[in-house]
Protein backbone atom coordinates (compact mmCIF):
# COMPACT_ATOMS: atom_id res chain seq x y z
CA UNK A 1 0.00 0.00 0.00
CA UNK A 2 1.60 3.27 -1.12
CA UNK A 3 -0.69 5.36 1.11
CA UNK A 4 0.70 6.66 4.22
CA UNK A 5 0.38 4.33 7.37
CA UNK A 6 1.31 5.29 10.83
CA UNK A 7 2.31 2.24 13.07
CA UNK A 8 2.49 1.61 16.57
CA UNK A 9 2.41 -0.51 19.27
CA UNK A 10 4.13 -4.24 19.74
CA UNK A 11 5.03 -5.54 15.95
CA UNK A 12 4.06 -9.07 17.02
CA UNK A 13 0.81 -8.67 18.93
CA UNK A 14 -2.32 -8.69 17.43
CA UNK A 15 -3.07 -6.18 14.94
CA UNK A 16 -5.86 -3.26 14.60
CA UNK A 17 -6.69 -1.59 11.38
CA UNK A 18 -7.89 1.96 12.12
CA UNK A 19 -10.00 3.47 9.02
CA UNK A 20 -11.38 6.98 8.85
CA UNK A 21 -14.67 8.69 7.61
CA UNK A 22 -14.13 11.01 4.70
CA UNK A 23 -12.99 14.60 4.82
CA UNK A 24 -10.69 14.01 7.88
CA UNK A 25 -7.52 11.55 8.28
CA UNK A 26 -5.85 8.87 10.30
CA UNK A 27 -5.50 11.80 13.01
CA UNK A 28 -8.92 11.29 13.66
CA UNK A 29 -7.69 7.80 15.53
CA UNK A 30 -4.66 9.45 17.85
CA UNK A 31 -6.44 9.52 20.76
CA UNK A 32 -7.94 5.38 20.54
CA UNK A 33 -4.56 4.71 19.00
CA UNK A 34 -2.84 5.92 22.07
CA UNK A 35 -4.67 3.68 24.26
CA UNK A 36 -5.15 0.44 22.06
CA UNK A 37 -1.60 0.34 21.36
CA UNK A 38 0.00 0.02 24.54
CA UNK A 39 -0.06 -4.08 24.15
CA UNK A 40 -1.50 -4.29 20.47
CA UNK A 41 0.06 -3.47 17.44
CA UNK A 42 -2.27 -0.29 15.41
CA UNK A 43 -2.02 0.63 11.92
CA UNK A 44 -3.88 3.53 10.88
CA UNK A 45 -3.70 4.84 6.90
CA UNK A 46 -4.88 8.27 5.23
CA UNK A 47 -7.13 6.46 3.00
CA UNK A 48 -6.10 7.88 -0.64
CA UNK A 49 -6.96 11.18 -0.99
CA UNK A 50 -7.30 12.26 2.45
CA UNK A 51 -4.26 13.82 4.94
CA UNK A 52 -0.55 12.73 4.24
CA UNK A 53 -2.03 10.10 1.10
CA UNK A 54 -4.05 13.42 -0.60
CA UNK A 55 -1.45 12.97 -3.51
CA UNK A 56 -2.70 9.63 -4.59
CA UNK A 57 -5.84 9.95 -6.44
CA UNK A 58 -9.32 7.50 -4.87
CA UNK A 59 -10.36 5.50 -6.74
CA UNK A 60 -12.78 3.12 -5.86
CA UNK A 61 -13.64 1.17 -2.50
CA UNK A 62 -12.79 -1.97 -4.17
CA UNK A 63 -9.62 -0.67 -5.09
CA UNK A 64 -8.60 0.40 -1.38
CA UNK A 65 -9.88 -3.21 0.18
CA UNK A 66 -7.30 -4.44 -2.52
CA UNK A 67 -4.45 -1.99 -0.93
CA UNK A 68 -5.25 -2.92 2.46
CA UNK A 69 -5.22 -6.53 2.50
CA UNK A 70 -1.47 -6.10 1.09
CA UNK A 71 -0.84 -3.56 3.90
CA UNK A 72 -2.53 -6.30 6.24
CA UNK A 73 -0.63 -9.64 4.95
CA UNK A 74 2.63 -7.98 4.87
CA UNK A 75 2.62 -6.05 8.24
CA UNK A 76 0.12 -7.99 10.51
CA UNK A 77 1.44 -10.37 13.02
CA UNK A 78 0.43 -13.98 11.01
CA UNK A 79 -1.14 -11.56 8.54
CA UNK A 80 -4.24 -11.30 10.36
CA UNK A 81 -5.87 -8.27 11.49
CA UNK A 82 -9.29 -6.62 13.20
CA UNK A 83 -10.43 -3.82 11.20
CA UNK A 84 -12.39 -1.05 13.15
CA UNK A 85 -13.72 1.62 10.47
CA UNK A 86 -15.90 4.65 11.12
CA UNK A 87 -18.11 6.07 8.08
CA UNK A 88 -16.22 6.24 4.89
CA UNK A 89 -13.87 3.39 7.37
CA UNK A 90 -16.43 1.44 8.15
CA UNK A 91 -17.82 0.80 4.54
CA UNK A 92 -14.05 -0.36 3.38
CA UNK A 93 -14.06 -2.73 6.77
CA UNK A 94 -17.32 -4.28 5.63
CA UNK A 95 -16.54 -4.83 2.02
CA UNK A 96 -12.91 -5.76 3.35
CA UNK A 97 -14.36 -8.57 5.59
CA UNK A 98 -16.50 -10.08 2.73
CA UNK A 99 -13.71 -9.83 0.23
CA UNK A 100 -11.06 -10.91 1.86
CA UNK A 101 -11.58 -12.58 5.29
CA UNK A 102 -8.12 -14.35 5.02
CA UNK A 103 -6.63 -11.31 6.19
CA UNK A 104 -9.57 -10.20 8.67
CA UNK A 105 -10.28 -11.76 11.82
CA UNK A 106 -12.83 -9.18 12.99
CA UNK A 107 -14.38 -5.81 11.51
CA UNK A 108 -16.34 -3.19 13.42
CA UNK A 109 -18.13 -0.92 11.48
CA UNK A 110 -19.72 2.10 12.32
CA UNK A 111 -22.46 4.72 10.76
CA UNK A 112 -22.41 2.42 7.70
CA UNK A 113 -26.03 2.14 5.57
CA UNK A 114 -27.51 -0.26 3.11
CA UNK A 115 -30.96 1.09 2.33
CA UNK A 116 -31.59 3.21 -0.57
CA UNK A 117 -30.95 7.04 -0.18
CA UNK A 118 -34.41 8.77 -1.03
CA UNK A 119 -34.30 10.70 -3.72
CA UNK A 120 -30.53 9.89 -5.02
CA UNK A 121 -31.01 11.91 -7.83
CA UNK A 122 -31.35 15.04 -5.82
CA UNK A 123 -28.89 13.89 -3.53
CA UNK A 124 -26.19 13.57 -6.09
CA UNK A 125 -27.00 17.16 -7.36
CA UNK A 126 -25.90 18.51 -3.77
CA UNK A 127 -23.39 16.72 -3.95
CA UNK A 128 -21.85 18.40 -7.09
CA UNK A 129 -22.58 21.32 -5.99
CA UNK A 130 -21.34 21.29 -2.24
CA UNK A 131 -18.44 18.99 -3.04
CA UNK A 132 -16.56 22.35 -3.80
CA UNK A 133 -17.06 23.77 -0.61
CA UNK A 134 -16.00 20.66 1.54
CA UNK A 135 -12.72 22.84 2.98
CA UNK A 136 -14.00 25.95 3.14
CA UNK A 137 -14.88 27.61 6.40
CA UNK A 138 -17.87 28.08 6.63
CA UNK A 139 -18.34 24.86 6.12
CA UNK A 140 -15.69 23.17 8.24
CA UNK A 141 -16.82 25.46 10.83
CA UNK A 142 -20.82 23.60 10.85
CA UNK A 143 -18.49 20.11 10.74
CA UNK A 144 -16.78 21.06 13.85
CA UNK A 145 -20.31 21.34 15.41
CA UNK A 146 -22.26 18.94 14.26
CA UNK A 147 -18.81 15.79 15.00
CA UNK A 148 -18.96 17.63 18.63
CA UNK A 149 -14.68 18.23 17.81
CA UNK A 150 -12.94 19.17 21.15
CA UNK A 151 -11.44 22.72 21.10
CA UNK A 152 -8.14 21.90 21.55
CA UNK A 153 -8.11 19.09 18.68
CA UNK A 154 -9.64 22.20 15.89
CA UNK A 155 -6.64 23.08 14.40
CA UNK A 156 -5.88 19.78 13.59
CA UNK A 157 -9.24 18.67 12.36
CA UNK A 158 -8.97 21.64 10.14
CA UNK A 159 -5.50 20.74 8.56
CA UNK A 160 -6.84 17.00 8.45
CA UNK A 161 -10.11 18.43 6.47
CA UNK A 162 -8.63 20.82 4.33
CA UNK A 163 -5.49 18.55 2.71
CA UNK A 164 -8.41 15.90 1.59
CA UNK A 165 -7.72 16.16 -2.22
CA UNK A 166 -9.85 18.17 -4.70
CA UNK A 167 -12.63 15.53 -6.22
CA UNK A 168 -12.41 13.43 -3.40
CA UNK A 169 -15.85 14.04 -1.63
CA UNK A 170 -17.60 14.00 -4.55
CA UNK A 171 -16.00 10.77 -5.96
CA UNK A 172 -16.67 8.82 -2.81
CA UNK A 173 -20.06 10.28 -1.91
CA UNK A 174 -21.33 8.87 -5.05
CA UNK A 175 -19.90 5.37 -4.66
CA UNK A 176 -21.20 5.10 -1.13
CA UNK A 177 -24.68 5.63 -1.86
CA UNK A 178 -24.99 3.06 -3.99
CA UNK A 179 -23.77 0.40 -1.01
CA UNK A 180 -25.47 -2.50 -0.72
CA UNK A 181 -24.84 -5.61 2.05
CA UNK A 182 -21.22 -6.79 -0.17
CA UNK A 183 -22.46 -9.78 -2.33
CA UNK A 184 -19.52 -12.37 -0.52
CA UNK A 185 -20.51 -11.16 3.13
CA UNK A 186 -22.94 -13.89 3.31
CA UNK A 187 -19.32 -16.78 2.89
CA UNK A 188 -17.08 -14.80 5.57
CA UNK A 189 -16.17 -16.45 8.90
CA UNK A 190 -15.17 -12.87 10.05
CA UNK A 191 -17.08 -12.20 12.93
CA UNK A 192 -18.33 -8.42 12.34
CA UNK A 193 -19.99 -5.57 14.26
CA UNK A 194 -22.67 -3.40 12.83
CA UNK A 195 -22.72 0.18 15.44
CA UNK A 196 -24.04 3.28 15.19
CA UNK A 197 -24.61 6.31 17.78
CA UNK A 198 -28.30 6.55 18.92
CA UNK A 199 -28.41 9.77 17.28
CA UNK A 200 -27.17 8.81 14.09
CA UNK A 201 -29.33 8.98 10.64
CA UNK A 202 -32.17 6.95 10.69
CA UNK A 203 -31.16 5.28 7.28
CA UNK A 204 -28.11 4.09 9.84
CA UNK A 205 -29.79 2.84 12.50
CA UNK A 206 -31.98 1.03 9.60
CA UNK A 207 -29.45 -0.71 8.37
CA UNK A 208 -27.67 -2.08 11.50
CA UNK A 209 -29.67 -5.17 11.60
CA UNK A 210 -29.74 -5.59 7.76
CA UNK A 211 -25.45 -5.37 8.14
CA UNK A 212 -25.27 -7.57 10.40
CA UNK A 213 -27.47 -10.59 9.27
CA UNK A 214 -25.52 -10.58 5.91
CA UNK A 215 -22.58 -11.74 7.53
CA UNK A 216 -22.71 -15.25 9.44
CA UNK A 217 -20.95 -14.30 12.31
CA UNK A 218 -22.78 -10.70 12.13
CA UNK A 219 -24.24 -9.01 15.39
CA UNK A 220 -25.48 -5.19 15.81
CA UNK A 221 -25.70 -2.52 18.43
CA UNK A 222 -26.35 1.04 19.19
CA UNK A 223 -24.39 3.26 21.35
CA UNK A 224 -26.97 5.61 22.69
CA UNK A 225 -27.38 9.32 23.57
CA UNK A 226 -24.49 9.63 20.83
CA UNK A 227 -23.83 10.78 17.05
CA UNK A 228 -22.08 9.66 14.09
CA UNK A 229 -18.91 10.47 15.34
CA UNK A 230 -19.15 8.67 18.58
CA UNK A 231 -15.68 7.39 18.84
CA UNK A 232 -14.65 10.99 19.83
CA UNK A 233 -18.23 11.64 22.05
CA UNK A 234 -18.20 8.18 23.79
CA UNK A 235 -13.84 7.28 23.69
CA UNK A 236 -14.26 4.78 26.61
CA UNK A 237 -16.91 3.00 25.10
CA UNK A 238 -15.67 3.15 22.14
CA UNK A 239 -12.42 2.04 22.90
CA UNK A 240 -14.00 -0.92 24.95
CA UNK A 241 -16.27 -2.26 22.57
CA UNK A 242 -12.67 -2.29 20.01
CA UNK A 243 -11.39 -4.54 22.73
CA UNK A 244 -13.98 -6.85 23.31
CA UNK A 245 -14.42 -7.73 19.39
CA UNK A 246 -10.50 -8.01 19.32
CA UNK A 247 -10.40 -10.13 22.04
CA UNK A 248 -13.72 -12.21 21.43
CA UNK A 249 -15.28 -11.28 24.50
CA UNK A 250 -18.79 -9.92 25.81
CA UNK A 251 -19.47 -6.56 24.40
CA UNK A 252 -19.22 -3.85 27.00
CA UNK A 253 -22.80 -3.03 28.67
CA UNK A 254 -22.86 0.41 27.84
CA UNK A 255 -24.26 -0.71 24.27
CA UNK A 256 -27.67 -2.02 23.34
CA UNK A 257 -28.00 -4.84 21.30
CA UNK A 258 -30.07 -4.33 17.93
CA UNK A 259 -32.65 -7.33 17.78
CA UNK A 260 -32.05 -9.66 14.36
Amino acid sequence: MTSFVASSGPEDAPCVVLLHGVGTSGWMWQRLAAVLDRDLHVLVPDLPGHGRSNAQRWTSVADTVAALADLIAARAAHGRAHVVGLSLGGYIAAQLAADRPDVVDSAVLSGVSVLPFPHPTLMRTAGLLMAPFMTSGPVLRANVKALGVPPEDVPAYLDAARAMARGTFRRVGGELMTFRVPERAAASPARVLAVAGGNEHALVLRSLAELAAGYPNGEACIAPGVGHAWSGEAPELFAAMVRAQVEGEQLPAGLVPVPA
